[in-house]
């Protein structure tokens, strides 16, 4: 890529550490679950894309990339800041349009430029650290079309300074979106990958991509689902390096080393439609608090985790009882991620990571399975095995047992200290 711009990356080969792309199916809870909203604040940014129709990007907030470098991946487009690629619709959305023509003879890194097509990025306008980025997006479709909104660090190059992708989708694979970070030692096939699969193609209709950052925790949804969380735990001692600004890109790619080339399947133009990107702002009055002792309070039975008949035996099953001022609800969440009570530690049973297993209470024995964190959506997350604190059978009554669980965003997987 021949640009001196910070936004350069190279990610064409996020998906050969197959290892660590978690898929999962559409999942029948509500679109918009329960959550604790306190560590998101206002909206600090946005654009509604309001703009009768013709009229450019609003430059006082976007910027463009321009050129056909390749942009590190050998793409085959050029970025164009013509109304052309991208333009409002007159309907409320931003639409970027990859074509296959080249009305400026451009040049790109293989010879004489095949598609245009166009980048957008906040990096000249808008920064932040923390928060929710959220957009409404109608993606387009077909082999070798690579549509993304995703975020790079300030102040760095790539990798060292982050990256953050809220959504890809890869033309081939129309059902499905990615979400990934990359990193010092986790760029590239080793960025640490999410995804979800719908039964329909995700072309065929809006849907809301988002990520919630915070310290230490970035979680992403898909139409207010939950499908993908990374913590620094996940990155097998590599160094985190998002807690610092960054900037969003808006782009829709042609070909490259990851999604493929177009071929005699795909048709163009291609169209995003962006119906709204906004951004909310980080209060640190959420998310997993300071360390200090509390009652952890269910969000469905609001009643609290409680260690049966006050005894800190080992191996005790962790259950849900009416609140009370006792010990055995008296839970202290301390720096080394633990959550303990009565001298013992919450524990996943024999360290397992699978759904149904388990929460007990055992002695503290530093193991990384014994680390949970309680984030700004109300998810209790146990960080070894990516999992949620559930309720099972999502029973409200006194003695409901709890186990991990994949986080649903449902309402028995929620909880708030109090």
């Amino acid at each position: 890529m021949f640009t001196a711009r910070p936004s350069l990356r190279f990610r064409p080969l996020v998906l050969l550490a197959v290892a660590l792309v978690a898929t999962t199916t559409a999942l029948a809870v509500p679109a918009h679950p329960d959550r604790a909203e306190a560590a998101i604040g206002p909206i600090s940014w946005q654009d509604e894309f309001n703009s009768p129709a013709g009229t450019p990007v609003d430059q006082n907030k976007w910027r463009f990339d321009i050129g056909g470098g390749g942009w590190g991946n050998n793409e085959r487009q050029y970025y164009t800041n013509s109304t052309s690629n991208a333009v409002h619709d007159g309907q409320g959305n931003l639409v970027i349009t990859a074509r296959r023509d080249n009305p400026g003879n451009y040049q790109c890194h293989y010879g004489r430029c095949e598609y245009t097509s166009a980048r957008l990025l906040t990096a000249a306008t808008f920064t932040q650290t923390y928060g929710r980025f959220e957009a409404r997006i109608k993606i387009p479709r077909g082999q070798g079309i690579w549509p993304a909104f995703w975020m790079l660090g300030t102040g760095g190059g790539w990798p060292d300074a982050g990256e953050i992708d809220v959504m890809e989708n890869i033309g081939r694979e129309p059902n499905t979106v990615y979400g990934t970070v990359h990193g010092p030692g986790y760029s590239g096939g080793g960025g640490i990958t999410g995804s979800r699969s719908l039964s329909s193609p995700l072309a065929d209709g809006f849907h809301t991509y988002q990520v919630d950052w915070e310290p230490n925790v970035i979680t992403w949804y898909l139409d207010g689902v939950q499908f993908h969380r990374v913590d620094p735990a996940r990155l097998g001692g590599s160094r985190w390096v998002f807690d610092h600004p960054f900037f969003m890109i808006l782009n829709v790619a042609v070909g490259g080393n990851w999604p493929g080339y177009p071929d005699g399947s795909t048709q163009f133009p291609q169209q995003m439609l962006v119906d709204y990107v906004r951004v909310s702002s980080y209060t640190s009055g959420g998310g997993n608090p300071t360390p200090g002792t509390s009652r952890i309070r269910g969000a469905q039975s609001g009643r609290c985790i409680d260690i049966p008949s006050a005894n800190p035996v080992e191996g005790a099953k962790l259950q849900i009882w009416d609140c009370n001022t006792s010990a055995a609800q008296s839970w202290t969440f301390a720096s080394d991620g633990t959550i303990r009570a009565m001298g013992k530690c919450m524990d996943p049973a024999w360290a397992g990571t699978a759904n149904g297993t388990e929460v007990n209470l055992v002695s503290c024995n530093g193991n990384t399975a014994q680390r949970f964190t309680l984030n700004a959506a109300g998810d209790l997350v146990n960080l070894n095995s990516n999992r949620c604190v559930d309720v099972r059978e999502a029973n409200p009554n006194n003695g409901g047992k709890l186990h991990l669980w994949d986080c649903l965003g449902a309402a028995n997987q929620k909880w708030s200290r109090i």
